[in-house]
């Protein structure tokens, strides 16, 4: 029997003490009362207050929607069975296999926590940014600013708006072109293994009519394995860095996982530290 909505916060709350703040990518500390995650590590994960957090444990807060519950599910590291019990428990149908997953498994999120030396940004088959950790903000500005349609890399590629305008300037060693070839062939790729995505199809439909550099790469695409470049980023505040992009497939979940690296003693590697260090803020002397 599917659970009722009284059993949202709960599910909440279990699932919350469940997952383990390592695996979450926060430090261990010794004055933590509970094994668990504290309310507001789940309120920062998942881009919601704390206080909103509170209210759906406690089941005060009602008819949470769709994009609400995912990113909680993606939060909480659950599986796609306990995700699709979350949606029913919050009144809604669970996401079909017929359309892009946004979707992170337990062990992409793990793998990707142990990663936090290093940017990394996880994205969906049409190349949505679905989770990142504090060095991607520092590189890259923190996606959490945005609204949730603007985190796609094909609008900030291609589209005029918020995206567009968020997006730091990157240099390619394969230049422009190349890089944004690869980006609409991979949404064609998208398209034609999910054909009722209406997301996607409304994005492709937006570019193809808004971008003539879309619409030119979409008439031409031919897909083509991602292999590692070297990409410049002008930070505001470092000025450029550069460093090596990979990415990596999951394929089962569909998922595209993007970091940044530096060979150790380069120069770059020692702006990469400094990222780390400042979180991508120059320090100033209080007056």
């Amino acid at each position: 029997m599917a659970a009722s909505r009284s059993d949202f916060g709960r599910l909440l709350h279990d699932w919350r003490d469940r997952l383990s703040p390592a695996d979450a990518g926060f430090p261990a500390t010794a004055g933590r009362r509970a094994p668990g995650l504290r309310r507001e590590e789940l309120a920062q994960l998942a881009g919601l207050s704390v206080d909103y957090v509170l209210r759906l444990e406690q089941g005060r807060a009602k008819n949470p929607s769709a994009q609400v519950v995912g990113a909680l599910a993606r939060a909480l590291q659950l599986s796609r069975a306990e995700r699709d019990q979350l949606h029913r428990a919050a009144g809604l149908l669970p996401p079909q296999d017929a359309t892009i997953s946004t979707h992170v498994s337990p062990g992409v999120q793990r793998l990707a926590a142990r990663l936090g030396d290093v940017p990394i940004g996880v994205f969906t088959a049409d190349w949505t940014l679905v989770w990142w950790n504090s060095m991607w903000c520092a590189l890259h500005g923190d996606p959490a600013g945005l609204p949730v349609a603007e985190r796609n890399l094909a609008r900030a590629l291609f589209g005029d708006g918020p995206a567009r305008a968020a997006l730091r300037p990157v240099r390619s060693e394969r230049g422009e072109e190349a890089f944004a070839a690869s980006i609409a062939a991979d949404l064609k790729d998208a398209a034609s293994r999910y054909p009722a995505d209406a997301r996607l199809g409304n994005l492709v439909q937006e570019l193809r009519g808004t971008s003539d550099a879309f619409a030119r790469h979409w008439a031409t695409a031919t897909l083509a394995p991602h292999v590692t470049e070297q990409k410049t980023i002008r930070h505001p505040e470092i000025g450029d860095i550069s460093l090596d992009c990979d990415v990596l497939v999951a394929p089962d979940a569909d998922l595209r996982l993007v970091t940044y690296t530096a060979a150790a003693g380069a120069t770059d590697a020692g702006k990469l530290d400094l990222l780390r260090v400042t979180g991508g803020r120059t320090a100033t002397t209080p007056p």
